[in-house]
């Protein structure tokens, strides 16, 4: 989804050698004169490293590589809070405290706070990430949503050319039925085959815990494909005996291997089609983002050689790592001055619609075009 980026900021590195204006220390870029701090960097780049494998060292260029990466990430994600605000629709402080809360809910009370400490994360750079990864969902969904429009052809045609990504195995439900004894696991199959009532068995039989299943006929282990065998539904198997006690199968419904019809596969192909003119209408749009803003960055950050390709993820939260950074380069930073502001073209411009002419509004055998979906 970065297909463009890459280029655009190894062009900006070649400008930024040809002239050194001071700015203030600490901040390694500018996008239309909003800063990006070195904080933001580092931050981001401790949480990029958590997943390191023990004992890397990455050299200096390998570095410059890792930061350039990151800086493109925080680029762009600053032309999203730019192109939000625009729209006076940026992350209101109302919706930072919500997200937050529900983080802070997964955790035991002070937990949380615990954790910033033991992991020697700012919370105020942590608060920064988490308006960004808001901010890139509201535009994905309030901004780049109500222009995507599916066509029942569309639709139809993805069918047609994938049709074998519907086809549904045989599978099986399957009670199982577990307990500490051969006796009680009998007695609470019989009592569940009388009443049809699993969770009435736990209050019945203290010691047996009940599970319902789905699962492949393919991916059954030889114990239970052997129990099963003969088994008809709504009969059980015979209690079998393993490490953990005693358990018995109860055969509640066989669902035979078919291909899902049209309407069935519908909300499927809506998604894959959304998911792909999504990544398309936000390729446009940060393409002609690029083109009209004025960006200033530290040549200390971006490779001599060829910019990596950046990783396309904007609505994901930035993948978790540690490591520490080399001092020298880390001083380098602090000490760079920015290059002088690059122009892209004519700000004059009016904004990219990225609206796609759509086809006629007919039924996918049964299943509405999901523009209609969603008025309704």
């Amino acid at each position: 989804m970065f297909r463009n980026l890459a280029v655009f900021i190894l062009t900006l590195a070649l400008l930024a050698g040809c002239s050194n204006t001071a700015d203030e220390i600490g901040v390694v870029a500018r996008v239309n004169g909003a800063p990006i701090y070195l904080s933001q960097l580092e931050f981001q780049h401790d949480q990029f490293q958590v997943d390191a494998v023990g004992g890397y060292v990455p050299s200096v260029e390998n570095l410059k590589n890792e930061y350039g990466e990151i800086l493109a990430e925080l680029i762009v994600q600053e032309l999203v809070v730019q192109e939000l605000e625009k729209r006076d629709i940026g992350v209101s402080d109302h919706e930072m405290l919500k997200a937050e809360e529900e983080v802070r809910a997964d955790y035991p009370e002070g937990a949380f706070d615990q954790m910033l400490v033991e992991e020697y994360i700012d919370l105020k750079a942590w608060r920064l990430q988490l308006r960004n990864h808001l901010a890139m969902r509201k535009f994905f969904y309030q901004v780049l949503r109500p222009q995507i429009k599916i066509d029942y052809r569309e639709a139809e045609q993805y069918y047609r050319d994938r049709i074998s990504d519907f086809y549904l195995p045989e599978s099986l439900r399957i009670l199982v039925v577990r307990g500490p004894s051969r006796e009680i696991v009998g007695k609470a199959v019989e009592r569940f085959l009388a009443e049809r009532d699993h969770l009435d068995l736990t209050t019945a039989f203290g010691e047996v815990e009940t599970r319902d299943v789905m699962i492949r006929e393919e991916r059954l282990s030889a114990t239970w494909k052997n129990a099963l065998t003969g088994v008809a539904p709504g009969q059980a198997s015979g209690v079998l005996t393993d490490r953990f006690g005693f358990e018995a199968l109860v055969l509640l419904e066989r669902s035979p291997a078919k291909v899902l019809e049209p309407a069935q596969a519908y909300p499927l192909v809506e998604n894959a089609l959304v998911e792909r003119k999504l990544h398309d209408a936000f390729d446009a749009w940060l393409d002609t983002a690029m083109a009209r803003a004025r960006i200033s960055l530290s040549s200390h950050l971006l490779s001599s050689e060829e910019f990596p390709q950046l990783a396309p993820l904007p609505m994901s939260d930035p993948e978790d790592s540690d490591g520490a950074e080399p001092e020298p380069l880390m001083q380098d930073l602090q000490d760079e001055d920015l290059s002088d502001d690059v122009s892209g073209a004519d700000e004059s411009e009016g904004d990219e619609s990225g609206e796609d002419e759509m086809g006629s509004e007919d039924e996918f055998n049964g299943q509405e075009s999901i523009n209609d979906a969603e008025n309704g």
